[in-house]
This record gives structure tokens, C-alpha cells and sequence, in this order.
């Protein structure tokens, strides 16, 4: 009975909640009291609410400086800024033998009947035999606020036993969004890198010579609708999320347009998020080149990244290690079975025998206990390098000092 009460008067907390709502430009708000008949009447937006969301400092922070000097362009951008993933199907043609089999890839010879129709070419009865034609995938990012008319990159990618599209040409590809709707459409010379070369008993292969670029290969034909000019509130998102960083976001650019507009514009939402009012008088995009060449001070997180494949290992500038003492070193116990043929001697009566014989030999070398203290960098590197280990060493190493727990960062195993 006690749990009915208690869950019951959470519901009733919850729908008693204002709805929020943030970032409704004034064109949105008449859009929606256009529907209502003249009143905006709409429960997810409070505009109490979204003020308290939107709460300026009245003065800047008391944080010490940030690591590295950055302009806020480098380390965060608009969030209505950004991409738009492009993708279609097409073949690739020119080809100098290296296509599809259409044997293996019957999709290929569809596609080769269904581009000659369109032609106006009849292609009943018969088999098409082609070898230089290869289906492919088309892919593309839209920058944002490209228009109509602008070019843009596409990387084509063999989907079918095709073995180079070296020297091809991809045909005219249309080119779509998630939406369904075609924004682009590709087309031009198949730029690949790498290549094949192959005798009758060896073949060498260099760099991956079935995918390929077309630079400015594609055409927009469809501008992404953006309504950037009409917002009244821009909202900056960082590359690498850090509480401190938003903050000194938020205060260079405070700073700034209390110099130049008279007030405190930004405000800090999260570690990724901040928040700016674009002033009256003003287009959006001059404000923001304003703003976007202010320096602040950016943070990062003391983080070790381990690649253990490549043996790659990337330590950052804040990862300090605790006084710790590591014995590292590879032991090596190697077995060797050597029997004997034991002969008896002449006319005894004995029997020729076999007699084990075993070698057990055990090396550690390189075996040697070291003492490590990073209060820095360049004593961390400079110590796991007196150890004279290769860098999967250093890797275990690593996993071991944080599951000691004197590594004093955060250890990513990729």
C-alpha cells in the first residue's frame, strides 16, 4: 500500500513539472500561433522556464588557466552547422578487365540492363559479357549551408568482386539522404591509389585499389533548408566535452560582449553546451565571426590511449603516476628431450633400451626493478624508457600500474 502511495504521488509530481522548451526563434512562435488561430498555445514551452534554463553570470569565473591557447572555432562549433551524409548506387565503367564478374555479382548486370533502357537502348535477349564495369557504393558529406549548384567530394567503394577500379569513371549517380530525397548527384573520373599487379605464380597488392575519390565529383542539387539567420539563440557545442573549458567559453565571450553590446550574452549548459543570445542589430553570422576568434583556455581530461594492435601508446600532458615500483622482465624455461639409445654388450644377454634424457634451462633476461614517479610528462616517458622496453611491454605495464591504481588517469584500450 505504501509503494502504490509513493508511486502514485510521483506521477502527480511528475505531470505537475512545466514542460521545457528552449531556442523557439520569434518566427517559430508565430508559426505555431499562426495554427492556434492567433494565440500561441503550446504546453511544452514556458517561457519562466526557459529562463531559468538561460541564466547569464553576473561575473566570470574564478578558474585557473587552461592548458593550451585556442580560438573558440577550434574547439567547438554551431550545432546548426553540420553535416549531412550522402549516399547512392552506381557503376563505374572503363574499367581495363577488372570488373565484376556477373556471374558472382548478377546485381551488376541489372544494373547494366536498367542504365541502357533508360538510354532508350534495347537490351532483350543476350547476356551482357562486360568486364570493365563494376557496381559501386557512392558516399558524400554536404557541408552545411552549401547551395544549389556548389561541389563536393565522393569516395566510391566496390561492392562486387571487382579487383582495381583503376582508370574507371563513375556515371551519373544520384545521391540521397535519410530523408529519401536526392541532394546530389555524382559523377567523373575514379581517382584510386592503390594498385594490383599480378603474374601467373605471385601477385603483389598496394594501398586498397577497390575503393577510390572523385574530387568535386558531385553537384548539389538541393539546398539543406537552414534557418540559421533566424535564430535568436546560438548554441555552441565542444569537440571534447570539459566542464571548465564551457566555462571559459562562456567568460571570454561574456567579456567580450560586455565590452562591445553592453551586456552578458552566454551562459554555460553543460560540458559540451553553451548557450548564446545573439544581440538586436546584428546578423547572426557577423556575430558569430565575432566571437569565433576569441582565445580561451582549453582543458582535456588526463587520459593514456593504448592501441594494441598497432602498439600505438599516446600519454596526455596531465597523466601523472604515483611513486610505484615495477619489476618487469620476460622468463623463459626451454625443455629439451634428448633419449638416448642405450647398446648392450656383445654376447650378454641385455637388450638395446632407450634412455630419456631432458635439459631444462631457465633465462630471464632484461630482468631488472625499477621505480617509477611521473609528476610530469617528461619524467614518465623518460622513466618507463630507462626500462628498455618495446611498446607492448609498455602497455603492460601500463594496464598494471592503473590496476594498481597509481595511474592517476583514465587508461582507453582500443
Amino acid at each position: 500500500m505504501r509503494l502504490r502511495r509513493l508511486s502514485l504521488a510521483l506521477a502527480v509530481a511528475l505531470c505537475a513539472q512545466p514542460g521545457l522548451a528552449d531556442g523557439l526563434t520569434a518566427k517559430a512562435r508565430q508559426e505555431i500561433a499562426a495554427r492556434n488561430g492567433g494565440v500561441l498555445d503550446e504546453p511544452s514551452y514556458d517561457a519562466a522556464t526557459a529562463g531559468r534554463m538561460f541564466e547569464v553570470p553576473s561575473g566570470p569565473s574564478s578558474l585557473p588557466p587552461g592548458q593550451v591557447a585556442s580560438r573558440i572555432k577550434d574547439v567547438a562549433q554551431l550545432q546548426s552547422a553540420r553535416d549531412n551524409q550522402l549516399v547512392g548506387y552506381g557503376l563505374v565503367i572503363g574499367l581495363q578487365g577488372t570488373g565484376d564478374s556477373l556471374r558472382n555479382s548478377p546485381f551488376t548486370e541489372q544494373s547494366i540492363r536498367a542504365m541502357l533502357e533508360n538510354l532508350g537502348i534495347a537490351t532483350e535477349g543476350g547476356r551482357a559479357r562486360a568486364k570493365n564495369v563494376a557496381a559501386v557504393i557512392v558516399t558524400a558529406n554536404m557541408p552545411p549551408f552549401v547551395q544549389s549548384g556548389a561541389r563536393i567530394d565522393v569516395t566510391v567503394s566496390s561492392m562486387g568482386d571487382a579487383t582495381s577500379l583503376q582508370g574507371g569513371t563513375l556515371i551519373m549517380t544520384p545521391l540521397k539522404a535519410a530523408d529519401g530525397e536526392i541532394y546530389a548527384v555524382g559523377q567523373g573520373a575514379v581517382i584510386v591509389s592503390g594498385f594490383t599487379a599480378q603474374g601467373q605464380a605471385e601477385q603483389v597488392t598496394q594501398g586498397v585499389p577497390t575503393a577510390g575519390r572523385v574530387p568535386n565529383g558531385a553537384i548539389v542539387e538541393r539546398a539543406v533548408t537552414a534557418e540559421f539567420g533566424d535564430q535568436s539563440v546560438l548554441t555552441l557545442q565542444l569537440r571534447n566535452p570539459d566542464f571548465s573549458t564551457a566555462v571559459r567559453i562562456a567568460d571570454a565571450i561574456n567579456e567580450y560582449t560586455r565590452q562591445r553590446f553592453r551586456t552578458r550574452l552566454a551562459a554555460e549548459r553543460d560540458a559540451r553546451t553553451v548557450s548564446i543570445k545573439k544581440p538586436k542589430g546584428i546578423s547572426a553570422a557577423r556575430f558569430y565571426a565575432e566571437i569565433e576568434n576569441l582565445v580561451v583556455g582549453a582543458d582535456m581530461p588526463a587520459r593514456v590511449v593504448v592501441d594494441e594492435r598497432t602498439g600505438t601508446i599516446v600519454i596526455g600532458n596531465q597523466v601523472k603516476i604515483s611513486r610505484v615500483a615495477i619489476s618487469h622482465g620476460t622468463l623463459t624455461v626451454r625443455i629439451t628431450e634428448a633419449p638416448r639409445v642405450v647398446q648392450p654388450e656383445p654376447f650378454s644377454r641385455g637388450v638395446t633400451a632407450v634412455e630419456p634424457n631432458t635439459a631444462i634451462d631457465i633465462a630471464q633476461p632484461n630482468a631488472r626493478v625499477a621505480v617509477l614517479d611521473g609528476p610530469d610528462l617528461e619524467t614518465l616517458v623518460s622513466g618507463l624508457n630507462r626500462l628498455g622496453v618495446k611498446p607492448d611491454g609498455i602497455i603492460a605495464i601500463l594496464q598494471g600500474i592503473k590496476s594498481a591504481g597509481a595511474l592517476q588517469a583514465d587508461l582507453v584500450l582500443q
